[in-house]
């Protein structure tokens, strides 16, 4: 999918190797490659739909090849997470407007049945843990994922760009279309949030 994407780009050599190559992908083929899978899984919990997710996806790859090739690769991440941002809450004006006029259909299109992102199929598992040990670790990703599901969207934002991603509260900034402040604000509620719901886990 992603060649694809690049190809039909024709994107031009892009300045600052020294970056890229310290940022892990020296173009944009890498980048969409290194972002695709994170991506996904993010739409996917914010919508709940594996084909809705990726159609998000798809869209936020082919809108920053078109728009934003010739910038610097360290533009970009937090452009990407711009565009899937702007994507996703359109999805969700959409659905608001088609559940107005169509009230049925939100009972009649539910997507898949796996409704939460398997964080399991991303945790590397360990080669010594006993079957016991693997239901409990099992049962505690369920909980975190969850309880991820359950904050309310600017704050899930915030938290899988800063914790997830890895990103610095400028680049959150810049993704998310906010203040600095703004996003200090939402991820220090979702940690103390996570932190009460997750008392009494052990996420070792």
């Amino acid at each position: 999918m992603t060649l694809s994407i690049v190809e039909k780009s024709q994107a031009k050599e892009l300045p600052n190797e020294e970056a890229q190559k310290v940022l892990g992908y020296s173009s944009m083929e890498e980048f969409l490659k290194v972002i695709e899978r994170r991506a996904f899984h993010m739409a996917r919990m914010a919508t709940g739909n594996n084909d809705t997710a990726m159609d998000i996806v798809q869209d936020s790859m082919y809108k920053l090849v078109e728009k934003y090739a010739d910038r610097t690769a360290q533009e970009w991440k937090p452009l990407f997470y711009r565009i899937l941002n702007s994507k996703t809450i359109d999805y969700y004006r959409r659905k608001a407007v088609r559940d107005r006029v169509f009230p049925w259909s939100r009972y009649t299109s539910n997507g898949d049945s796996d409704q939460n992102v398997d964080i399991v199929d991303l945790t590397p598992g360990r080669i010594s843990d006993t079957p016991d040990e693997m239901l409990m670790r099992t049962q505690r990703i369920d909980k975190l994922t969850q309880s991820v599901n359950a904050l309310p969207r600017r704050q899930r934002e915030a938290l899988m760009l800063r914790c997830w991603e890895g990103m610095s509260t400028i680049e959150t900034a810049e993704a998310m279309k906010c203040s600095q402040g703004s996003v200090k604000t939402h991820y220090s509620r979702a940690m103390h949030t996570l932190r009460d719901l997750l008392e009494d886990y052990n996420y070792d």
